[in-house]
C-alpha cells in the first residue's frame, strides 16, 4: 500500500475541518467528525493537531491568508496601496464564507481576539501594515509615527468595519462601508498639513 504525502493528509483533514465549519459552525465541529470525513483515523487527526481549538485556530489561519495573499495592489505610493489593500482585504473577509460563519454563529469566540490578545493572523497583518506604513514614510505619502504604533490603529479600525459590518448595513451597505472605511483609514494615513 502506497504512503500517503503529510502535505495531502493535512489538505485532507484542513478541508474537512472547513466542510465541518460551514456544516456545524466552530462549538459543533468534532476532531471525530474531522476524522470522519477526512478518511482519516483521530489518531491521525491528533498527531497533527492536539484539539479542536488548534485545528480551527490553523484553519482560520490558512483561510485568512488565502483571502488577502495578494490584497497590497500596485499604486502610486504606499498610502494609496494600504488603503486599497485594507478596503479590498476587508471586502473579502465580509464575504468569505468561513468567516461569515463564524461572524454569525460563533462570534462570541473572536471575543478573545477582540479584547484579550492578538491571534497569528492580527500579527502577520500588523508586520505588514507596519512595513508598507513604512516605505509610505519614506515616499512622503504617509505621515510621521510610530509605524507598529499606525499598523496598530489601521488593524483596529479595519476588524471594527469588518465585526460590524452586518449590524450597521442599514445605514452603511457594503459599498458606503467600504468607501467610509477608504475616507478613514487614507484621513488616518495622509500626512499633516500645519
Amino acid at each position: 500500500m502506497p504512503r500517503t504525502d503529510p502535505s495531502e493528509v493535512d489538505t485532507a483533514i484542513l478541508a474537512a475541518a472547513r466542510s465541518c465549519v460551514l456544516d456545524f459552525g466552530v462549538r459543533k465541529t468534532t476532531l471525530a467528525e474531522v476524522a470522519r470525513r477526512a478518511r482519516v483515523s483521530r489518531p491521525t487527526v491528533y498527531r497533527r493537531w492536539a484539539d479542536t481549538d488548534s485545528l480551527i485556530a490553523e484553519l482560520i489561519t490558512r483561510e485568512f491568508r488565502s483571502a488577502v495573499s495578494d490584497v497590497i495592489p500596485a499604486g502610486p505610493d504606499a498610502r494609496t496601496r494600504i488603503v486599497r489593500g485594507v478596503v479590498e482585504g476587508s471586502r473579502r473577509i465580509r464575504n468569505h464564507e468561513v468567516f461569515v460563519k463564524v461572524f454569525h454563529a460563533d462570534a462570541d469566540l473572536l471575543l478573545t481576539y477582540i479584547v484579550e490578545r492578538l491571534g497569528r493572523t492580527q500579527h502577520e497583518v500588523l508586520e505588514l501594515c507596519a512595513a508598507v506604513i513604512s516605505a509610505g514614510q519614506a515616499d512622503g505619502s504617509v505621515r510621521e509615527g510610530d509605524p507598529e504604533q499606525m499598523a496598530m490603529m489601521v488593524l483596529l479600525i479595519v476588524q471594527s468595519s469588518v465585526q460590524s459590518a452586518r449590524m450597521i448595513e442599514a445605514t452603511l451597505p457594503p459599498d458606503a462601508l467600504d468607501e467610509q472605511l477608504t475616507d478613514a483609514v487614507d484621513g488616518f494615513l495622509a500626512p499633516r498639513t500645519r
